[in-house]
């Protein structure tokens, strides 16, 4: 059964050590699958590693990850070629696809180069949750903030644009990213822009922003708008903690 609704989970954040594994599922992962519709059954799940070249080691701590929550979990790799014969019917085929974080820039490149901007179009709204961290969060937005292009920031402006806001991630950890915001928010670079400290994730429904969820104590999410004078306006977001 997909999701009622059209619905993206972007963060920054969802997975956590794990306790036998390098990596599990942390709240954020666990609210897609709970999301998902997918019940009384094992869930599918499929990670994308594009933004960060698809590395074996990435590929190995999410399958370790995915028999530790129990889950149906699976690498769609796109280096050297795709991993499987039907990259849109796998993806049609998943409960949750989740993508990790990298190079943004980089990420849409190879994604258009195998049409799978135009398919993931087609699967969230078939019900299939889109989710990611980072580069997975921005990606499903109109662009944001990257260090795609070297270590000072730049701003993206093409990214897929299922939603049609900006994207602002790791707002509390990267001291560079919010003044960042605030300036292309300022000078309409950037439209409206949903931020999330580390380990918060915003859920939209459709397009519309539900709810803003946290996986750890007094992480923020904020809004940042142009206001009248041609500033940036930043306003914070009610946060709902996810239990552990």
């Amino acid at each position: 059964m997909p999701a009622d609704a059209p619905t993206i989970v972007a963060t920054s954040g969802g997975w956590v050590p794990g306790h036998r594994t390098r990596l599990a599922f942390g709240p954020l992962l666990h609210h897609c699958l709970d999301l998902s519709g997918a019940h009384g059954r094992t869930p599918r799940v499929t990670v994308l590693h594009t933004a960060g070249g698809d590395q074996a080691h990435w590929q190995q701590w999410a399958s370790e990850a995915g028999r530790a929550a129990g889950v149906d979990l699976t690498n769609l790799a796109l280096f050297p070629m795709p991993s499987v014969d039907d990259a849109p019917g796998h993806l049609h085929d998943a409960d949750v696809v989740w993508v990790n974080g990298g190079s943004v820039v980089n990420l849409l490149a190879v994604w258009r180069a195998h049409g799978l901007d135009r398919v993931f179009r087609d699967v969230w709204q078939a019900g299939v949750v889109l989710g990611g961290v980072s580069a997975g969060s921005i990606c499903w937005h109109t662009g944001g903030t990257t260090d795609s292009f070297g270590p000072d920031l730049d701003p993206v402006t093409d990214a897929l644009g299922l939603l049609p806001y900006a994207n602002g991630v790791h707002y509390d950890s990267e001291e560079r990213r919010r003044p960042l915001v605030h300036a292309l928010v300022g000078d309409g670079t950037l439209g409206r822009t949903y931020c999330t400290d580390d380990g918060v994730g915003l859920v939209y429904r459709g397009t519309a922003l539900v709810e803003a969820v946290a996986e750890r104590p007094g992480a923020g999410a904020y809004v940042v708008e142009r206001g009248p004078d041609g500033t940036a306006v930043e306003e914070p977001l009610d946060v709902r903690r996810l239990p552990a």
